[in-house]
Protein backbone atom coordinates (compact mmCIF):
# COMPACT_ATOMS: atom_id res chain seq x y z
CA UNK A 1 0.00 0.00 0.00
CA UNK A 2 1.28 3.72 -0.45
CA UNK A 3 2.05 5.67 2.85
CA UNK A 4 -1.02 7.95 1.22
CA UNK A 5 -3.59 5.11 0.85
CA UNK A 6 -3.03 4.54 4.87
CA UNK A 7 -2.99 7.82 5.61
CA UNK A 8 -6.43 8.55 3.98
CA UNK A 9 -7.54 5.24 5.48
CA UNK A 10 -6.97 5.93 9.04
CA UNK A 11 -8.15 9.39 8.92
CA UNK A 12 -11.55 8.22 7.36
CA UNK A 13 -11.99 5.64 10.70
CA UNK A 14 -11.44 9.14 12.56
CA UNK A 15 -13.91 10.59 11.17
CA UNK A 16 -16.17 8.50 11.60
CA UNK A 17 -14.91 7.73 15.42
CA UNK A 18 -15.50 11.99 15.72
CA UNK A 19 -18.94 12.05 14.19
CA UNK A 20 -20.20 9.34 16.61
CA UNK A 21 -18.12 11.38 19.76
CA UNK A 22 -16.16 8.20 20.62
CA UNK A 23 -12.63 8.99 22.71
CA UNK A 24 -9.78 7.59 21.89
CA UNK A 25 -6.61 7.09 24.23
CA UNK A 26 -3.77 9.51 24.39
CA UNK A 27 -1.70 7.05 22.19
CA UNK A 28 -4.19 7.48 19.19
CA UNK A 29 -3.24 11.12 18.93
CA UNK A 30 0.62 11.04 19.45
CA UNK A 31 2.36 11.83 15.99
CA UNK A 32 5.19 10.73 14.30
CA UNK A 33 7.35 13.42 15.62
CA UNK A 34 5.50 12.77 19.27
CA UNK A 35 6.87 8.85 19.22
CA UNK A 36 10.52 10.03 18.75
CA UNK A 37 10.31 11.61 22.29
CA UNK A 38 8.36 8.70 24.13
CA UNK A 39 10.01 7.23 26.87
CA UNK A 40 9.78 3.78 28.30
CA UNK A 41 6.60 4.31 30.03
CA UNK A 42 4.91 3.67 26.79
CA UNK A 43 6.12 -0.17 26.57
CA UNK A 44 2.92 -1.33 26.96
CA UNK A 45 1.97 0.21 23.89
CA UNK A 46 4.80 -1.19 22.34
CA UNK A 47 4.54 -4.39 23.22
CA UNK A 48 1.50 -5.28 22.83
CA UNK A 49 1.36 -3.56 19.27
CA UNK A 50 -1.70 -0.88 20.92
CA UNK A 51 -2.52 1.67 17.95
CA UNK A 52 -3.44 1.92 14.86
CA UNK A 53 -3.32 -0.70 12.47
CA UNK A 54 -4.05 -1.34 8.48
CA UNK A 55 -4.38 -4.82 6.82
CA UNK A 56 -4.67 -5.59 3.14
CA UNK A 57 -3.89 -9.27 3.70
CA UNK A 58 -0.69 -8.67 1.42
CA UNK A 59 -2.63 -8.86 -1.24
CA UNK A 60 -2.69 -4.76 -2.27
CA UNK A 61 -6.16 -4.53 -2.95
CA UNK A 62 -7.27 -2.96 0.51
CA UNK A 63 -10.72 -1.42 -0.96
CA UNK A 64 -11.60 -4.93 -1.93
CA UNK A 65 -9.52 -7.11 1.29
CA UNK A 66 -8.59 -4.99 4.22
CA UNK A 67 -9.81 -2.90 6.61
CA UNK A 68 -8.29 -0.32 9.33
CA UNK A 69 -8.49 -1.11 13.00
CA UNK A 70 -7.45 0.05 16.41
CA UNK A 71 -6.06 -1.90 19.17
CA UNK A 72 -6.92 0.08 22.49
CA UNK A 73 -5.64 -2.79 25.02
CA UNK A 74 -4.65 -5.95 25.11
CA UNK A 75 -2.16 -8.22 27.02
CA UNK A 76 0.56 -10.30 26.25
CA UNK A 77 1.41 -14.24 25.68
CA UNK A 78 4.84 -13.97 25.70
CA UNK A 79 5.66 -11.41 28.41
CA UNK A 80 2.71 -12.29 30.94
CA UNK A 81 4.40 -11.49 33.95
CA UNK A 82 4.57 -8.03 32.79
CA UNK A 83 1.42 -7.54 30.99
CA UNK A 84 -0.85 -9.93 33.02
CA UNK A 85 -4.43 -8.58 30.87
CA UNK A 86 -6.04 -12.00 29.47
CA UNK A 87 -8.60 -9.78 27.26
CA UNK A 88 -7.87 -7.01 23.99
CA UNK A 89 -10.26 -4.69 22.53
CA UNK A 90 -10.37 -3.17 19.27
CA UNK A 91 -12.38 -0.68 16.78
CA UNK A 92 -12.72 -1.89 13.52
CA UNK A 93 -14.16 0.39 10.55
CA UNK A 94 -14.69 -1.06 7.02
CA UNK A 95 -16.04 0.90 3.78
CA UNK A 96 -18.47 -0.92 1.65
CA UNK A 97 -16.75 -3.19 -0.49
CA UNK A 98 -14.11 -4.12 1.37
CA UNK A 99 -14.04 -7.84 3.11
CA UNK A 100 -12.03 -9.35 5.95
CA UNK A 101 -11.53 -13.13 4.50
CA UNK A 102 -12.47 -16.42 5.90
CA UNK A 103 -10.25 -17.30 9.16
CA UNK A 104 -10.28 -18.72 12.59
CA UNK A 105 -8.54 -18.68 15.58
CA UNK A 106 -6.99 -21.32 17.02
CA UNK A 107 -7.05 -20.03 20.76
CA UNK A 108 -9.15 -16.44 20.99
CA UNK A 109 -12.63 -16.02 21.57
CA UNK A 110 -14.26 -12.44 20.98
CA UNK A 111 -17.86 -10.91 20.53
CA UNK A 112 -18.03 -8.65 17.27
CA UNK A 113 -19.97 -5.57 18.12
CA UNK A 114 -21.89 -3.63 15.50
CA UNK A 115 -20.84 -0.35 17.52
CA UNK A 116 -22.23 2.52 14.87
CA UNK A 117 -23.43 3.03 11.14
CA UNK A 118 -24.53 0.51 8.39
CA UNK A 119 -24.77 -3.26 8.78
CA UNK A 120 -22.08 -5.59 8.94
CA UNK A 121 -22.88 -9.92 7.42
CA UNK A 122 -20.62 -12.64 9.20
CA UNK A 123 -20.55 -15.45 8.02
CA UNK A 124 -20.01 -19.07 9.69
CA UNK A 125 -18.66 -22.08 9.13
CA UNK A 126 -17.29 -24.70 11.67
CA UNK A 127 -13.90 -26.54 11.30
CA UNK A 128 -13.07 -30.41 10.30
CA UNK A 129 -10.47 -32.03 12.70
CA UNK A 130 -8.04 -31.56 10.24
CA UNK A 131 -9.10 -27.61 10.14
CA UNK A 132 -10.38 -27.38 7.00
CA UNK A 133 -14.02 -25.76 6.60
CA UNK A 134 -16.32 -28.02 7.20
CA UNK A 135 -19.12 -26.70 4.43
CA UNK A 136 -21.82 -29.30 5.94
CA UNK A 137 -22.47 -28.84 9.23
CA UNK A 138 -24.88 -26.87 11.21
CA UNK A 139 -23.62 -24.14 13.26
CA UNK A 140 -24.47 -22.37 16.47
CA UNK A 141 -24.26 -18.89 16.71
CA UNK A 142 -25.07 -16.46 20.19
CA UNK A 143 -25.75 -13.27 19.08
CA UNK A 144 -26.62 -11.19 22.01
CA UNK A 145 -27.75 -13.66 25.09
CA UNK A 146 -29.75 -15.64 22.29
CA UNK A 147 -28.59 -19.27 20.94
CA UNK A 148 -29.49 -20.79 17.38
CA UNK A 149 -28.46 -22.84 14.52
CA UNK A 150 -27.91 -21.85 11.22
CA UNK A 151 -26.96 -23.61 8.07
CA UNK A 152 -23.14 -23.78 6.92
CA UNK A 153 -22.34 -20.71 5.51
CA UNK A 154 -25.16 -18.02 6.76
CA UNK A 155 -23.82 -14.68 6.65
CA UNK A 156 -25.38 -13.73 9.90
CA UNK A 157 -26.63 -10.07 9.52
CA UNK A 158 -25.85 -7.33 12.62
CA UNK A 159 -27.56 -4.08 12.74
CA UNK A 160 -25.71 -1.52 14.80
CA UNK A 161 -26.09 -2.34 18.84
CA UNK A 162 -26.05 -6.32 18.20
CA UNK A 163 -23.07 -7.85 18.54
CA UNK A 164 -21.98 -12.18 18.11
CA UNK A 165 -19.62 -14.42 19.57
CA UNK A 166 -16.68 -16.35 17.42
CA UNK A 167 -15.50 -19.14 19.46
CA UNK A 168 -12.24 -20.87 18.77
CA UNK A 169 -11.93 -22.96 15.87
CA UNK A 170 -15.59 -21.20 14.40
CA UNK A 171 -14.32 -19.57 11.12
CA UNK A 172 -15.74 -16.54 9.87
CA UNK A 173 -15.32 -13.74 7.52
CA UNK A 174 -17.11 -10.49 7.54
CA UNK A 175 -18.24 -7.53 4.64
CA UNK A 176 -20.47 -4.59 5.25
CA UNK A 177 -23.84 -5.24 3.28
CA UNK A 178 -24.69 -2.74 0.81
CA UNK A 179 -26.36 0.65 0.51
CA UNK A 180 -26.05 1.14 4.23
CA UNK A 181 -22.56 3.13 4.35
CA UNK A 182 -19.59 2.27 6.30
CA UNK A 183 -19.17 0.28 10.23
CA UNK A 184 -17.54 0.92 13.10
CA UNK A 185 -17.19 -2.33 15.07
CA UNK A 186 -16.27 -3.49 17.68
CA UNK A 187 -14.24 -6.14 19.12
CA UNK A 188 -14.06 -7.71 22.97
CA UNK A 189 -11.62 -10.51 23.18
CA UNK A 190 -9.57 -12.44 24.97
CA UNK A 191 -5.83 -11.63 24.20
CA UNK A 192 -4.93 -10.81 20.90
CA UNK A 193 -2.07 -12.38 18.74
CA UNK A 194 -2.05 -11.16 14.94
CA UNK A 195 0.91 -12.98 14.60
CA UNK A 196 0.04 -16.45 15.89
CA UNK A 197 -3.00 -17.11 16.43
CA UNK A 198 -5.13 -16.55 12.81
CA UNK A 199 -5.25 -19.16 10.31
CA UNK A 200 -6.29 -18.33 7.24
CA UNK A 201 -8.65 -20.12 4.36
CA UNK A 202 -6.51 -20.10 1.49
CA UNK A 203 -3.55 -19.04 3.43
CA UNK A 204 -2.16 -15.31 3.27
CA UNK A 205 -0.59 -12.56 5.30
CA UNK A 206 -1.29 -9.54 7.88
CA UNK A 207 0.52 -6.33 7.53
CA UNK A 208 1.03 -4.32 4.18
CA UNK A 209 3.82 -3.47 2.11
CA UNK A 210 4.11 -0.01 2.47
CA UNK A 211 5.50 2.52 -0.28
CA UNK A 212 6.61 5.63 1.13
CA UNK A 213 5.29 8.13 -1.22
CA UNK A 214 4.17 11.05 1.33
CA UNK A 215 4.79 11.11 5.38
CA UNK A 216 3.01 9.29 8.20
CA UNK A 217 -0.02 10.89 9.64
CA UNK A 218 0.26 8.81 12.03
CA UNK A 219 2.73 5.37 12.88
CA UNK A 220 1.33 2.09 12.92
CA UNK A 221 1.44 -0.01 15.67
CA UNK A 222 4.25 -1.97 14.24
CA UNK A 223 6.52 0.80 13.57
CA UNK A 224 6.88 2.54 16.68
CA UNK A 225 10.70 3.53 17.40
CA UNK A 226 12.58 2.42 20.56
CA UNK A 227 12.31 3.98 23.31
CA UNK A 228 15.11 6.54 23.93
Amino acid sequence: MKRSEINAALRQMESMINEYRISLPDFCRFTPDDWRSKGHDYDEVRDNMLGWDITDYGLGKFDEVGFSLITLRNGNYYMKDKYPKTYAEKLLYLNEGQYAPMHFHWSKMEDIINRAGGNVLIRVYNSNKDESIDRESDVTVHVDGRAYTVPAGTQVRLQPGQSITITPLLYHDFTVEAGGGPVLLGEVSQCNDDNADNRFEPPMGRFPTIEEDEPPYRLLCNEYPEAT
